[in-house]
């Protein structure tokens, strides 16, 4: 199957999403559909997939690899399913009570005698999950899952339809890297099979381990079109994305003081999620990363910690006092720690609310004069951080459910950026963030740290572990298994992390608690 589209063109008010962006799928193909945050990927997705009715231009579709020659205009996303186009979108489609079998099936529900074939169901869910080689419980229901084992779950969903057309929106964010390559192959099979597989991503190692053509989109309009990715090298791909020349800031190891009291401290930490003697400190000034694979209990910790799930053992420390943290609020009024969640549809941004009002909820006590916060000091406070951290907006009024998923991210660092905490817990800080924003996250996170901060960094992209973290904390089996010094050489401590990761003992890590 071939879709061609040209000149595609998509308005909202105020804003020109697409404007003429042209793409042709292939047979048999990874197409890397590539651009900065608000360039117009999104959007172009919801087009293909019947979200959204473009504007303008034309959509083609055919079967083999011949110039299509059929004309389609999808009402609704079940027409783009029935002409075999699916879906992952970045945010999660899920139906929170059903099981994961249950969402699986769940468009394309087999049936039998008229009533729903339970036995069916069950079938196309492990068909699926087979083929990411994935193991999960079929009854549970998926919102007891971490949000990286929805996203797979999200994927084995759209292989249940059989789409001739993949498109995947992020589909590694939330992953570790060994997930990842499980995700990989799934795709490299159904290229294999003569599937045309398009790949939405910011982490351009992916694009280049795996990809065969790319699609460039800056403003909307396609920079490249359709053009073979052995030809590009990563600094013409991202040069394309940001429309100038980029370069990445290599980040250095840097001293940190430790003879200091901990801003931050587990001692023999236990939780009801089944944590047992974690002991972890940071310190002012440092970035502390906490690495694992996903289930290994990281960010169940680190709810733990904020009162999200209970601690029921050992003792939390902040500046050397114990104190128990009873919510996120409690944590920032009583003692300046900010959250920076994985999960921002849900927990991290206000989706109904303005950017405004999102981005001051933290220091509305601080902007209020008799009890009333002035529209004008939060459109100020957002004006700073808009700057600082490059969020693209239509304007301060604008709802956060209808930013990019990178910007809705930005959104979520400034709101804990304008509440000046001392500790700052960030979990999967650039998840669908753009190359050149990723890199001013990272000059951020680091400034932040130089400017005193306790940084506690959770996240499953090692290349960015290694970029940051002083030290390097890794969570096996919801245990500590180990502590590595970063050297910031990442072939070394890519092996020391992983072996870690697993369980192993490395050779320079502490023992583990």
């Amino acid at each position: 199957m071939r879709v061609v589209c040209t000149q595609l063109v998509k308005l909202f008010p105020g804003v020109r999403a697409l404007d003429g962006v042209d793409l042709d799928l292939r047979p048999g193909t990874v197409h890397a559909l590539l651009g900065e945050n608000g360039a117009g990927k999104s959007t172009l997705i919801k087009v293909l997939t019947g979200v959204h009715k473009a504007d303008g231009g034309t959509v083609l579709v055919g079967e083999g690899d011949d110039e299509p020659d059929r004309p389609v205009v999808f009402s609704g996303p079940s027409d783009a399913q029935t002409a075999g186009i699916g879906v992952v979108h970045q945010e999660r489609n899920l139906v929170p009570a059903f099981s994961v079998a249950e969402n699986i099936a769940l468009q394309a529900l087999p049936s039998r005698a008229g009533l729903v074939d339970r036995a069916g169901v069950r079938e196309i869910a492990r068909r699926c999950l087979a083929m990411l080689d994935l193991d999960l419980d079929l009854d549970r229901p998926v919102a007891e899952l971490s949000v990286a084992h929805m996203q797979l779950v999200e994927i084995a969903k759209a292989l249940a339809t059989d789409s001739q057309v993949l498109l995947l929106d992020e589909p590694t964010a939330s992953l570790t890297a060994e997930e990842a390559d499980r995700l990989y192959d799934v795709v490299r099979r159904l290229r294999e099979q003569g599937h045309v597989v398009v790949l939405v991503t910011h982490k351009l190692e992916e694009v280049f381990a795996i990809a065969d053509v790319v699609t460039v989109l800056r403003d909307g309009r396609s920079v490249a079109g359709s053009v073979p990715l052995s030809s590009l090298t990563r600094s013409d791909v991202v040069d394309l994305m940001v429309g100038r020349a980029h370069t990445e800031r290599e980040l250095q190891a840097r001293e940190v003081d430790r003879s200091t009291t901990p801003a931050l401290e587990l001692r023999g930490v236990s939780t009801s999620v089944g944590h047992r003697d974690v002991d972890l400190a940071v310190h002012r000034g440092e970035i502390v990363g906490l690495y694992g694979l996903v289930g290994a209990g990281r960010s169940e910790l680190v709810r733990a910690l904020l009162g999200l799930d209970s601690v029921t053992g050992g003792s939390v420390l902040v500046d050397g006092r114990s104190v128990t943290i009873r919510s996120v609020g409690d944590a920032l009024r009583r003692h300046r720690i900010g959250y920076v969640t994985e999960n921002r549809k849900e927990e991290g941004v206000f989706l109904t609310q303005t950017v405004t009002r999102n981005v001051a909820v933290t220091v509305w006590d601080r902007l209020a004069r008799l009890g009333l916060v002035a529209e004008r000091r939060e459109r100020d406070l957002l004006a700073t951080y808009q700057e600082r951290l490059g969020i693209r907006l239509s304007g301060p009024t604008q709802l956060a459910g209808q930013l990019s998923g990178g910007n809705q991210q930005k959104i979520s660092l400034a709101k804990w950026l304008a509440a000046d905490c001392s500790v700052l817990v960030i979990d999967e800080p650039t998840v669908g963030i753009d190359v050149r924003t990723k890199a001013a996250f990272h000059e951020l996170i680091v400034q932040l740290s130089e400017q005193g901060l306790a940084i506690l960094l959770i996240s499953s992209d090692l290349p960015e572990m290694v970029a940051l973290a002083d030290r390097v904390a890794v969570m096996h089996e919801r245990r500590l298994t180990g502590e590595v010094e970063n050297s910031h050489d990442y072939a070394a401590m890519s092996g020391r992390i992983i072996r870690l990761v697993h369980g192993e003992q490395a050779a320079d890590a502490p023992p583990a608690a």
